[in-house]
């Protein structure tokens, strides 16, 4: 089936073709997210949220809005505000569960986050069926199986701007300070084609999920006759009435999946049948072969003119090197035997008065063809968007007078915004002889204007394949597909954030305590010899107990032994005051540790170990004193280590230190005597002497053994309460 005139092939260039019975361009963020914040209040059934990310932390609105607003203005506040509201609504959230290069950008444990913040009808899965090296790229919100909102935009950090883009903005701020002027481009529609998004995010959230999602509303008002529904956003009028769509999709190999490549064919069939302007705003293009089919189409087309708009400057080093150097490959294909006149490849950038400039970050995926087509979409022009990711576009077809006009519009309003002038005054240029040539010249000296990019000013790669480009832009999984025992051919997926977090905290963890082991082996001055003489000397003076504090509290930090500092001690000051001593300096030194893992989980280690931190803090908080005392009787790990973990832990101190005091003092008191006979037996060996070292050791031993009984007897005894509790209970 295909629309009547496009050249929209199902199967082929589509995935399906259907039609929108109203369509309006969202520009800029602020324009997304308060149609959003809208549609979700009159959201009543269900909400599907289908993203590359979705950032729990997002405000909706801003200033009067925001103050103005009965209802919250925090994305994750707003969907449980709404599903305490409405028990009966269900809201699924579907986000990519990210590769380790997006590590610092996003919530570290987003779906354990919205788990804690909502309700138990938000239900939240992470996307991780993408092979290695791609990404969910999707960007879909269905309201109802009646509105759906699609584009490039994701509920997300730094993506908040308005159509103004002003230089500076307070309003303008991400978890790292504020951000400059960013744009972007989303789409809400209603009628038919919503009933196809509404299948394409169940069948998503269905390969990652075991609960099934609600089924798509018999009763949802999506046909093409039907009067605007109740979820769509007031403030927001339609632009297109009844208009002829497209859905293409890029859909890599997974598991059982045929891969799809629709995005590719779409764009190179709609470049094929340009007449006049082809207008691109993009955050990337690195394509050639969609170079090749421009540069050919205007080869065709003398009177055809290229416009595109891109940012200005790269995001780090595999940006620069992969994408900008894409770029100028991409530029050169392009211009090849084409006149300068009839091409523009544009930043736009502003210089206030003041001599203040800044330059708008393009992430907007936007094409239109002449008055035909517009593409609104999540496919930027690169390798892994036709190929690698996963892409959903939405295409519009001119099929009457008014909404040919209104792709005009479409295209003229942006490129109002990016030139500094009006609406009226971009689409007079853009009707004459020489568009591109007329829409550089002219532009206001302090508003925002375009300018050709000369992207060699950042890198000086001269070939567009490279290293950075082979992980940042791949058109292939990083890793090949393996055959399986049966025959068929499994994907490598991308390593999951839970796995990649898990392992960076335990391998941080391991390399500070292996830094701190090595440390206290080649630091002269921290040895058994170098200890037993500073002690000898502060024995029978006030400073004893100072010293022996200051021992354990330096000692302990470096992960020096605490046997040997209790048997150093009790062996110099006796088996009385040595015990003592002792037990005063190991609870100054677990305070202090303690501290210092509270300040490190605080600061990030709890957030790094997420769930399975949770699980061993719960064990720990449950279990309280007698699990501290039965830890420190029994030798399982490293006396600092064990203060570190507390630290990072709810247990309160309190319970902490009475824990180590019941578990250490004992064996202590058995350390004193070993340690004590252990002097004797150097300076006047004799039976008696010898058998208190015996008898030491043996209630030492004694004490472990039974340690071990008491706490395997306490967990069993637990564990019956609570089968009992259980019981009682059912």
């Amino acid at each position: 089936m295909s629309a009547s005139g496009s050249i929209f092939k199902e199967g082929e260039n589509c995935w399906v073709t259907s039609q929108a019975s109203y369509a309006a361009p969202l520009i800029d963020c602020a324009n997304y997210y308060q149609a959003l914040h809208e549609a979700i209040l009159n959201a009543k059934h269900s909400i599907f949220i289908v993203g590359w990310d979705i950032d729990s932390r997002i405000r909706l609105l801003r200033g009067e809005d925001e103050e103005q607003s009965d209802a919250p203005s925090v994305v994750s506040d707003l969907l449980a505000w709404k599903a305490e509201q409405n028990p009966d609504i269900r809201i699924y959230l579907l986000r990519w569960d990210s590769s380790v290069a997006f590590f610092a950008q996003r919530e570290m444990w987003a779906k354990e986050v919205w788990d804690e913040k909502t309700p138990d009808n938000v239900r939240t899965e992470l996307d991780d069926t993408i092979p290695m090296g791609g990404s969910q790229h999707q960007k879909i919100i269905v309201i109802d199986d009646e509105v759906v909102f699609s584009g490039g935009m994701d509920i997300s950090t730094n993506r908040w701007d308005t159509r103004d883009h002003p230089i500076q903005s307070s309003k303008r701020e991400g978890p790292d300070g504020t951000y400059s002027p960013l744009h972007d481009v989303q789409i809400v529609s209603a009628g038919p084609v919503v009933k196809q998004f509404s299948e394409l995010v169940r069948w998503r959230w269905l390969r990652v999920a075991e609960e099934n999602p609600v089924a798509i509303r018999e009763s949802a008002k999506n046909h093409i006759d039907d009067p605007l529904p109740a979820s769509w956003p007031k403030h927001y009028s339609p632009w297109f009435e009844k208009v002829d769509c497209a859905l293409a999709r890029t859909i890599p190999f997974m598991d059982d999946v045929e891969p799809v490549q629709e995005v590719r064919h779409m764009l190179l069939d709609l470049i094929s049948q340009a007449e006049q302007v082809i207008y691109i705003e993009n955050q990337f293009t690195s394509r050639q072969e969609i170079a090749k089919a421009l540069n050919l189409r205007l080869k065709q087309k003398p009177d055809l003119n290229v416009i595109i708009v891109s940012s200005y400057e790269p995001k780090g080093k595999f940006e620069c090197e992969a994408f900008w150097a894409g770029r100028i490959a991409f530029k050169k294909i392009l211009e090849e035997g084409i006149s300068e006149h009839r091409i523009v490849m544009s930043y736009s950038s502003i210089t206030d008065e003041y001599g203040r400039h800044a330059s708008k970050r393009i992430h907007s995926k936007v094409m239109t063809i002449d008055d035909k087509y517009l593409v609104i979409g999540s496919s930027n022009i690169s390798n892994r968007s036709m190929s690698l990711d996963t892409e959903i576009d939405m295409v519009l077809y001119g099929n009457n007078p008014t909404n040919c006009k209104n792709i005009s519009r479409v295209r003229d309003d942006l490129l109002a915004e990016h030139t500094g002038r009006s609406v009226n005054d971009v689409s007079s240029l853009l009707t004459s002889q020489q568009p591109a040539r007329a829409l550089m010249e002219g532009q206001l000296a302090h508003g925002y204007v375009l300018t050709q990019i000369r992207d060699e000013i950042f890198t000086e790669q001269v070939s567009a394949k490279n290293f950075f480009s082979s992980l940042s832009d791949p058109e292939e999984p990083l890793i090949p597909p393996l055959p399986t025992p049966g025959g068929s051919i499994m994907p490598i997926r991308n390593p999951r954030r839970r796995t990649i977090m898990i392992g960076i905290g335990v391998l941080t963890i391991a390399v500070l305590a292996a830094l701190l082991l090595t440390a206290s082996h080649f630091i002269p001055w921290l040895s058994t010899n170098n200890i037993n003489a500073f002690l000898e000397e502060s024995r029978g003076t006030y400073f004893a107990l100072p010293t022996v504090l200051l021992v354990y509290v330096v000692g302990g930090f470096f992960f020096f032994p605490v046997t040997v500092m209790s048997l150093a001690v009790s062996a110099i000051f006796g088996p009385i005051w040595g015990p003592l001593y002792g037990i005063i300096g190991a609870l100054l030194s677990s305070a202090c540790m303690f501290a210092i893992g509270k300040l490190g989980g605080n600061a990030g280690l709890r957030k790094i170990g997420g769930p399975k931190v949770e699980a061993v803090d719960k064990k720990l908080k449950s279990s309280g004193i007698v699990g501290v005392a039965a830890i420190r009787m029994l030798p399982i790990a490293p006396f600092s280590l064990v203060n570190l973990v507390a630290g990072i832990s709810s247990i309160g101190i309190l319970q902490f230190l009475i824990g180590t005091f019941l578990g250490m003092f004992p064996p202590m008191i058995a350390k004193g005597l070993v340690g004590d006979s252990i002097t004797q037996i150097f300076r006047h060996p004799s039976p008696e002497t010898i058998s208190y070292l015996v008898g030491g050791i043996i209630l030492w031993g004694l004490m472990i053994w039974g340690s071990q009984k008491l706490a395997k007897r306490y967990q069993e005894r637990k564990q019956s309460q609570k089968s009992k509790a259980d019981e009682c209970v059912a």
